[in-house]
């Protein structure tokens, strides 16, 4: 489970707004260059379900499961590229249908096919944003850590 620490800085019985900085998980990340987030703020403000009945102020933790992120990577990293190298492939037997050149079928079969897997995740992207284990959610309610050597008057 990727966890990430937060304050509440809304909420109502149903939904919390939490404030975390993307730390842990985003610095490790080899693609956070290219996601969008590297110039962007480090805050962020984080919508889950008010499971724990938080307030503001309030320090939580936040989570999300792994296998559903790892579902994620496998259909925006490996599926387009399957999906290009099966259409070369059919594009290269269908060749000789078209008496084309094999390497010019090839290759608009294989960016049809890369078009396709394009479409296929943004149509799954609205079926899986729906679905509550892709969402972040509440791991527990975090004691407020005073720092070694403060005093609290």
């Amino acid at each position: 489970m990727i966890t990430e620490n937060g304050i509440v800085t809304r909420s109502n019985p149903s939904v919390a707004w939490i404030k975390t900085i993307r730390s842990g998980a985003c610095e490790s990340c080899s693609s956070k260059g290219s996601c969008g987030t590297e110039n962007s703020q480090k805050e962020m403000i984080v919508t889950v379900k008010n499971t724990l009945h938080v307030g503001k102020g309030d320090h939580v933790v936040i989570g999300l499961e792994t296998k559903p992120i790892l579902f994620l990577t496998f259909l925006l990293y490996v599926f387009p590229i399957i999906l290009l190298t099966i259409g070369a492939l059919i594009g290269d037997s269908l060749a000789p249908f078209f008496q084309m050149n094999p390497s010019f079928v090839s290759m608009i079969f294989g960016f049809l096919f890369f078009g396709l897997s394009f479409y296929i995740i943004r149509k799954k992207n609205n079926s899986l944003s729906k679905k509550e284990e892709y969402k972040p959610f509440l791991v527990r309610k975090r004691p407020f850590a005073t720092p070694t050597g403060c005093s609290i008057p």
